[in-house]
């Protein structure tokens, strides 16, 4: 089954079976992704952590219909039904839909109108019916009326329920249906009466239809919401009387009584049984398939922010805006440790606006502050306007930073635990305070589904979402690396093999003995083995190691081999790091072995050529336009300055200084036909759009790149 399993995985994902088989040993023996996709190219034939999920992904569906296929002999079994042809079909099945479809007959059931049917013995006239060659079918329909068949009619329409679900088990059947709906389906949607008010919201899909298969995820996912909320009526449905017809066509092979009763089932089984079975399968596939883009669009928005620029280690005022309650600022080293925290007011009602400058001031020269951090919520503009009035004693650059899950950061347990003695206002300034710094780091901390880079991830399948965005959150973690010596234990636990136990026991090491002096003092860790070590080191970083490697991506399994290619090239590996045209010198072809090829030593060199490089962009300050504050400040052709604040498939949002989001429809992108937004924009990229409309009512802003 193995061998077989391996073979579908790389049918489905067109790669060499080979590569699949070899990726899924290092897969089953524990190996992480980043783990695999960066230090064991070799195996794998260079596949990236994309290809690695999907075989994971594509194994682990695989293996759960070998689950399903034994639970269904099982129950075949235990009925006395299970020939060998019916095994062998089951066995060679690779396909959910066709496996259910298989099952179905045999399937137990609740008591249904042709069990009841069965029970009373009509079973042997339904199958007389269903030849349609008696000419004469009430005469022999009398003999079934008994103590339990009141009458002929009975009789006969109990044995027009058995052929009915029948007809619904039937492959056939069930697939011609399949087709129309595949083909022809429409979804539909009408308001729930009397729910007009409430779910005005939902306005579009008042009275709605589009074919199923042009519906956007983003549409689908938009009428199910509207559907749980009780606002709209959702539907599916192919050309009934087409589908009808189709079944006649295959089921009706007369002009007699049997041919009449057997039409009439026909339509009984295709309106109660095959349209509502196929309809919640089709409404189960297409929300799946919307769920899986949905969710591919938040990982990739996850991904982007994630991998924002850092402005790094320097010394941050952060400020948390407010009107009635005033400005939280706090003061944070360059490590992001909390020096200094009180409340300025220099909004209305209070107005202290000279009072807070001076504050300011005196912060800004008392910390020796380099950069000023603002929350983008409630007062962010009007913050952002009062600091720039400000005028310091040096140049700091002001910064605006999503607030989006600051504050369900600042009243979770992890920000209690680092900030008892604070309330939460003080917890949301530091964190935005650390989101300038390093919003890796600090966004690790809360949970993907609220970080605002996602549409309907309250809606989607939850486990899914949950395991996507914890893969992407472990796939940037690794691509940028962690100092190991001063990572928070959430940032600790997305790192390749650690987990939250390893690091908290890591956090626990250093409270305890201090920073780690090399990557090799790891193996102290209490329940760190030899796995667990080999899948994070190459991704823990100690900048000032006495071992220059511990502080690059090169992996300590590789260190003897960087030692002898320093040895041979009459130097030692501090100086092979420092001259290019030594690294330069280096013949690699001589350091190649069956685990060890060009991909992993071209790897080595790179990282060598720029040791512990932090592969994010460098921060650009920016401004909005001074004289738009508001919605109503908008007029139409006006071009501004905006920050990309979400990615949809449907376009992008965009940041232009208001309360409200403008989107900039897929088809206003470019002028060209767009696919995919990010073909065009990415998360936080600054950018410069035009105005197309505003409308007021709505509070909706439709924004233009095509200047």
């Amino acid at each position: 089954m193995a061998s077989e399993l391996t073979r579908k995985v790389a049918e489905s994902l067109s790669l060499p079976e080979r590569q699949v088989e070899r990726t899924l040993e290092l897969l089953d023996g524990g190996a992480t992704i980043p783990f695999i996709s960066r230090y064991r190219k070799e195996v794998t034939g260079g596949l990236d952590e994309v290809q690695i999920g999907d075989i994971r992904q594509h194994c682990e569906r695989l293996r759960e219909l070998c689950k399903r296929k034994e639970t269904i002999l099982s129950s075949i079994a235990a009925q006395d039904k299970l020939t060998d042809e019916l095994k062998q079909r089951i066995e060679a099945c690779w396909n959910a839909t066709e496996l259910e479809d298989i099952y179905l007959p045999y399937k137990p059931k609740r008591r249904t109108r042709a069990e009841m049917a069965r029970q009373k013995g009509l079973e042997p006239l339904a199958q007389l019916i269903a030849l349609q060659r008696e000419p004469q079918i009430r005469q022999v329909a009398g003999r079934y009326v008994n103590d339990q068949v009141a009458d002929v009619d009975e009789a006969l329409a109990g044995a027009a329920d058995i052929l009915a679900e029948q007809f619904s088990e039937s492959e056939r059947c069930r697939n011609t249906v399949r087709q129309q709906f595949r083909c022809s389906a429409v979804i539909s949607s009408k308001v729930v009466k009397g729910k007009e008010e409430e779910g005005d919201k939902y306005r579009d899909y008042f009275d709605f239809s589009e074919p199923l298969k042009r519906c956007t995820s983003h549409r689908l996912l938009a009428l199910r919401r509207g559907e749980a909320e009780g606002i709209l009526r959702v539907s599916i449905s192919p050309d009934n009387e087409t589908c009808i017809d189709m079944l006649n066509r295959l089921l009706v092979k007369g002009k007699n009584a049997c041919s009449q009763i057997v039409e009439e089932a026909v339509s009984d089984s295709y309106k109660r049984l095959l349209k509502p079975s196929i309809e919640t399968e089709f409404a189960a596939d297409s929300k799946l398939k919307a769920d899986e883009e949905a969710i591919r669009v938040f990982a990739q928005n996850l991904h982007q922010l994630l991998l924002s620029p850092p402005l790094g280690q320097k010394r941050v005022l952060a400020i948390d805006p407010g009107f009635r309650t005033g400005c939280k600022v706090v003061c944070l080293d360059a490590q992001g440790n909390l020096l200094h925290n009180e409340a300025i007011y220099p909004h209305p009602p209070r107005n202290e606006y000279a009072q807070a400058q001076r504050k300011l001031q005196k912060l800004v020269e008392q910390y020796d502050i380099q950069a000023i951090a603002i929350g983008n919520g409630t007062a962010g503009r009007e913050t952002e306007r009062f600091v720039q009035s400000v005028r310091f004693d040096r140049q700091v650059d002001a910064f605006v930073v999503s607030e989006d899950g600051a504050s369900v950061y600042s009243a979770s347990k992890i920000a209690r635990e680092e900030f008892p003695d604070y309330d939460v206002t003080v917890r949301g300034a530091v964190s935005i305070g650390r989101r300038l710094m390093d919003p890796l780091a600090e966004l690790v901390k809360i949970d993907p589904k609220s970080i605002g880079v996602g549409q309907y991830q309250h809606d989607v399948d939850q486990v899914k979402l949950r395991e996507t965005l914890n893969q992407t959150v472990e796939s940037c973690v690794n691509a940028v690396g962690v100092n190991l010596n001063t990572a928070s234990r959430q940032l600790l636990t997305y790192v390749s093999g650690l987990g939250p136990q390893l690091a908290q026991n890591i956090v626990d090491y250093r409270t305890e003995n201090g920073a780690f002096a090399s990557r090799r003092d790891l193996m102290k860790v209490h329940r760190m083995g030899a796995k667990a070590f080999e899948q994070c080191a190459g991704f823990l970083r100690i900048p000032d190691a006495e071992n220059p490697l511990d502080n690059t991506a090169v992996h300590p399994e590789r260190y003897a081999l960087v030692e002898r290619m320093a040895k041979d090239a009459g130097t030692t590996v501090t100086e092979l790091i420092r001259h290019k045209e030594v690294r330069a010198s280096v013949p690699l072809g001589r350091y190649v072995t069956e685990d060890c090829g060009l991909p992993t030593l071209n790897d080595i060199m790179n990282e060598l050529d720029k040791p512990g490089r932090d592969p994010r962009s460098r921060i650009k300050v920016f401004s909005f336009a001074p004289d738009v504050h508001e919605i109503s400040d908008l007029k139409e052709g006006m071009v501004l300055p905006g920050i990309v604040s979400n990615i949809t498939n449907f376009g992008c949002f965009v940041d232009i200084g208001v309360h409200e989001k403008g989107l900039v429809h897929i088809s206003q992108l470019a002028d060209r036909y767009v696919s995919d937004p990010n073909e065009v924009v990415s998360l936080h990229q600054q950018v410069n759009v035009k105005v197309l409309q505003v409308d007021l009512e709505r509070k909706r802003i439709s924004l233009t790149l095509k200047i």
